[in-house]
C-alpha cells in the first residue's frame, strides 16, 4: 500500500493558529481536540492513507470531547463533476469511495453541532480556474451537514496600503488564497 502522496500544507501557520483558537475554544476555558487530516486522494480505501493528526497541546482530557475535524484537501483531489446521486441509504454513503463515503464517515464520528472544516486551494484544470466547492457542499448536505460559513483565507500580507502575496511554501505560483468552509453535523432522530 503507497502512503498519501506529500503536498504542501493548504493553509499557512497563522490560519491554522486562527482555527485554534476561533473552532476550539470552549467556554469555561476547555478545548476541543483538532484533528487535521491531509487528503490526497479519494481511491478506495483513502482513510488508511489519509494522515492525521490530534491537536492536544491546548488540554488535558480533551479526547473524550467532540473534535473538530480539519480537513486540508489536495486540489488535485477536488471533484470535477457532479457526484453521483441516489445512494439508496446512508449505509451505501458511509461505504462509498470519494467524497460521499469521506463525508458520511466523518458525520459518523461528529456530534450534532461537530464542526467539519474543509479548507482547499484553488484548482486549474487545462488551465481554467474552476470552483467545486459548490459540489463539496452539496455532497457535504447529502451526508447530513449544514454549511455555516466559507472563509477565504488570503495568503499575504498588508503593506501601507496594499497586500504583498505570501503563499505558502511550496504553493504552485499564483496562489492567492485558500478557501476554508465550515460545516456542523446535524443528526435527526
Amino acid at each position: 500500500m503507497n502512503p498519501s502522496p506529500i503536498f504542501p500544507a493548504v493553509l499557512p501557520d497563522w490560519a491554522i493558529n486562527r482555527i485554534r483558537t476561533e473552532f476550539t475554544d470552549r467556554p469555561g476555558g476547555e478545548y476541543a481536540p483538532l484533528w487535521r487530516l491531509a487528503i490526497g486522494d479519494t481511491d478506495g480505501a483513502m482513510d488508511a492513507r489519509t494522515p492525521c493528526t490530534v491537536d492536544r497541546i491546548r488540554g488535558v482530557g480533551n479526547e473524550r470531547r467532540t473534535p473538530v475535524i480539519l480537513a486540508e484537501l489536495h486540489p488535485d483531489t477536488l471533484p470535477t463533476a457532479a457526484p453521483h446521486s441516489g445512494y439508496g441509504s446512508d449505509e451505501q454513503g458511509a461505504i462509498d469511495d470519494g467524497w460521499p463515503g469521506f463525508f458520511h464517515r466523518a458525520h459518523r464520528l461528529l456530534r450534532t453541532g461537530g464542526l467539519l472544516l474543509l479548507a482547499t486551494g484553488q484548482r486549474r484544470d487545462t488551465g481554467q480556474l474552476t470552483d467545486p466547492l459548490g459540489l463539496l457542499i452539496a455532497t457535504a448536505r447529502t451526508a447530513g451537514f449544514h454549511y455555516l460559513q466559507h472563509i477565504v483565507v488570503v495568503h499575504g500580507h498588508a503593506v501601507d496600503d496594499r497586500i504583498v502575496p505570501a503563499p505558502p511554501e511550496g504553493a504552485p505560483p499564483g496562489l492567492i488564497h485558500s478557501d476554508l468552509l465550515v460545516l456542523s453535523a446535524i443528526h435527526t432522530a
